[in-house]
């Protein structure tokens, strides 16, 4: 069997306070508020020891409102050589907000929206990490779909209609997935019906090993994007879990684990249906501060991954207040 390679990727979504305020439910909750706080101080802390201690770069996305709210933590991202990605500033969702009102949260940080592919390449950012067109495969996004909801006002014949796509954009999408999220199963949301956060971070763990063992066996070349929190991987039960991961605990043989801060998408080739994509790891340039194409004891990963597709315009405006 021929050597792997595998794209792990850390994409550590600082939420914050404003995930309370933008989307949890929790901006009238003074104990809400204090989690928030919790996970922009000492979540945000272990987690940078824990990625210190394994030698990791990661990509950050981080809110304005975290940005601001926390600049000593925030700087220490910046100053241990992560990655910085957009992620709104409130957490706001952008399908409730103007194209108005996303331009000027844009021009402070970003997200996605209807309109987002071409606001993103409007704004010269590269790549995208919210969508799930796949999930382990990068794919060229498109802008455009439409689709017919059901209403059971009118005649059946009125929705019967096939989803309509639309055009692909130049924005390479690194697909995002819910199944390698740690906060829906191990966050408790009281404002959410089906909250969990009470759930073995031993499950997800398990869970987490077997879409990786299926991928390793049936793609030649793959990512593996595992979304975190401080909200809650900065808590002790799950920082253990992160790190027997991160020990090299999956058994594989003949395994390379390249993992390198691109300095152009172009060293990803998506797939033009969305199904497949290939990594050119000569195109992948290799930069002081980026992770090495490396090949652990037989046998074994290394997870001292990953920031993904590295471009400068996508800091974020406020970092100057950082300085």
């Amino acid at each position: 069997m021929g050597k792997k390679r595998v794209l792990i990727s850390y994409g550590v979504d600082v939420d914050a306070v404003s995930g309370w305020l933008g989307s949890y439910g929790g901006q009238d909750s003074s104990n809400d508020i204090s989690r928030g706080l919790f996970a922009g101080t000492v979540g945000v802390r272990r987690m940078l020891k824990l990625f210190a201690k394994y030698d990791m770069k990661t990509t950050w996305f981080i809110p304005g409102h975290s940005l601001e709210t926390f600049p000593e933590e925030m700087a220490a991202v910046r100053d241990a050589g992560h990655e910085i990605g957009l992620h709104g500033y409130s957490h706001e969702n952008p399908t409730d907000m103007s194209l108005e009102q996303q331009r000027d949260v844009l021009d402070k940080t970003w997200e996605t929206s209807k309109e987002g592919a071409q606001l993103l390449l409007d704004y010269g950012i590269q790549y995208d990490h919210s969508m799930s067109h796949h999930d382990c495969q990068a794919y060229y996004l498109r802008t455009g779909d439409s689709w017919t909801n059901i209403d059971y006002t009118q005649k059946a014949e009125q929705w019967m209609k096939p989803l309509v796509k639309g055009q692909e954009t130049g924005l390479v999408e690194i697909p995002a997935s819910w199944y390698l999220d740690d906060l829906p199963p191990m966050m408790f949301i009281k404002d959410a019906p089906n909250s969990h956060g009470f759930v073995n971070p031993r499950d997800i763990e398990d869970l987490w090993r077997d879409q990786f063992d299926y991928c390793y066996r049936e793609y030649d070349e793959f990512i593996f994007p595992i979304t975190v929190h401080p909200d809650v991987s900065g808590r002790p039960q799950v920082l253990l879990m992160h790190e027997r991961l991160m020990q090299g605990r999956y058994k594989l043989n003949h395994i390379m684990s390249p993992s390198t801060t691109y300095e152009k998408a172009d060293a990803i080739t998506p797939a033009q249906d969305g199904s497949s994509s290939s990594v050119d790891m000569q195109k992948a340039e290799m930069t002081d501060d980026s992770f090495e194409v490396f090949k652990k004891q037989e046998g074994a990963v290394d997870f001292r991954t990953v920031g993904w597709v590295h471009a400068s315009v996508i800091f974020l405006k406020g970092w100057s207040a950082l300085s």
